[in-house]
């Protein structure tokens, strides 16, 4: 059985203070995966569009994750482009993406993803973070934050496969 949670007031404040229910002023969550190949293999896996096209962006990926460009991706699940601009690429340890997100903190209506690769074991595995932020903290936003975060968990068990085994867990998956 799970103890109960801890219920008393933060310091400073009294139970039902306005500031407990306020400090909330955006959605982010963090998935992460380890996948058994050099930080370098699986850096690619991903900046690659070619590579990119094989396990996630089924319906095809156009343009390399480089920091400036902007580049589209394809999903023969979800048709229809999806634009993704690029704020940074630093390979091999980190991307930062931006794209559309409904429900967005942003003026823009985008959310940002931020990419990182760490290597583990003498760089014979990598553990894969992937963070993504910026949605608005009311019900519409965290209904969108849920989708994305389920989304970003397939693809790191998808670039494990793929990467690990050749495997593509997207086919037939959501079709």
């Amino acid at each position: 059985m799970t103890p109960a949670p801890d219920t008393a007031p933060a310091a400073g404040h009294e139970a039902g203070d306005a500031s407990d229910r306020n400090d909330l002023t955006e959605l982010s969550f963090t998935v992460t995966g380890r996948i058994a190949r050099p930080v370098e293999e699986v850096y690619e896996a991903v900046a690659d569009p070619a590579r990119l096209s094989r396990y996630f962006t089924t319906g095809g990926a156009v343009g390399r994750l480089e920091s400036g460009t902007s580049v589209q991706w394809d999903f023969a699940d979800f048709p229809g482009a999806f634009p993704v601009e690029v704020l940074e690429a630093r390979a091999p340890e980190r991307l930062v993406l931006r794209w559309d997100g409904e429900a967005a903190q942003d003026e823009s209506g985008m959310t940002t993803v931020t990419f990182t690769f760490s290597p583990l074991e003498g760089n014979t595995r990598t553990l894969v973070s992937i963070t993504e932020s910026s949605w608005q903290p009311t019900p519409e936003g965290a209904q969108n934050a849920f989708g994305n975060c389920m989304g970003w968990t397939g693809m790191l068990a998808a670039l494990k496969a793929w990467v690990e085994h050749g495997i593509n867990l997207r086919e037939g998956f959501y079709a």
